[in-house]
């Protein structure tokens, strides 16, 4: 859908004021947030003020600020679905671009304590990487998912990550597909933190393949992830301890994701601050795209 469609011409009967002053015109609140590069803290603090702003940028705003953020992840999703809507909204997408939503205990993943979540500086989503979440029988959809944001426990523990993803078409992915067919239950205490809706465990499903816990840096069985209807992804992980031997012990491990490029094997840690890539180009790794995020 183009720009020009989705802006809408306030009437001339109906403005007032302010709207003469411009605060209620999209296409000039699209160029002042243009020419902000899309500040989400803006964005938030804009939508907060009225429902007719807040209207404006659940409707307009947060869509552009996710296609100026990751442009190649943005144009994919919206070509799995013919009416370019996204799965809980584009104000949710945005949310999980740029906010670690915290990890809580579960049945399957115990933490001492709990981890609140937070904006993120900027993140890497990767495609290449989420093929590493997948297992042999779910192969063919297409998962977009975090470096894992790393957070510290404590001296006694290892370091705690979190990490999100967002499928492409989850409706009609083999993923899904599998957890309806197997008839899986949905989760009862657990939300996506993201836009609310119910979530599958994979580690019930029996879903979470050895190869994921080699991407985070973790020990199989040390990590779980939810799934939920919208095909929004988050999950924890015990983060071991790297040494100069590790990613050569990676590389040398065969298992279910040996179709994937040596340079993508390894470990990566990203932290509050760090940025491990400057665009959305294309590159051995598969396709990186960054999010910026508010200044810590």
């Amino acid at each position: 859908m183009s720009l020009n469609r989705r802006l809408r011409p306030n009437p001339p009967s109906q403005r007032s004021d302010s709207d003469d002053l411009g605060i209620l015109n999209e296409r000039i609140l699209f160029l002042v947030f243009r020419s902000m590069k899309w500040d989400i803290q803006a964005l938030c603090s804009t939508a907060s003020v009225n429902h007719k702003l807040r209207a404006i940028v659940k409707r307009l705003l947060w869509r552009e600020l996710c296609a100026h953020s990751a442009p190649r992840m943005i144009a994919s999703l919206e070509n799995a679905s013919p009416s370019g809507r996204i799965g809980g909204g584009w104000h949710t997408l945005a949310k999980l671009m740029f906010f670690c939503c915290g990890c809580e205990p579960t049945r399957n993943f115990k933490v001492s304590r709990p981890t609140p979540g937070h904006f993120v500086k900027s993140s890497r989503f990767s495609k290449t990487s989420g093929q590493s979440f997948l297992t042999k029988r779910c192969r063919g959809d297409l998962l977009y998912v975090s470096d894992p944001c790393e957070h510290q426990m404590g001296e006694k523990e290892d370091d705690l990550g979190i990490y999100r993803g967002v499928f492409k078409g989850f409706d009609k992915s083999k993923t899904r597909a599998y957890l309806i067919g197997r008839r899986v239950k949905l989760e009862e205490r657990v939300r996506c933190p993201y836009c609310g809706a119910p979530e599958w465990s994979m580690t019930t499903a029996g879903l979470v393949p050895k190869s994921a816990a080699r991407r985070l840096g973790s020990h199989h069985g040390a990590l779980e992830y939810f799934v939920c209807v919208n095909g929004h992804m988050h999950g924890s992980c015990w983060l071991v301890p790297l040494s100069s031997d590790d990613n050569e012990d990676d590389e040398m491990d065969g298992s279910d994701d040996s179709d994937f490029d040596d340079n993508d094997g390894g470990v990566r840690r990203i932290g509050y601050d760090d940025r491990t890539a400057t665009n959305g180009s294309m590159c051995s790794m598969g396709e990186e795209v960054v999010v910026d995020g508010p200044a810590k």
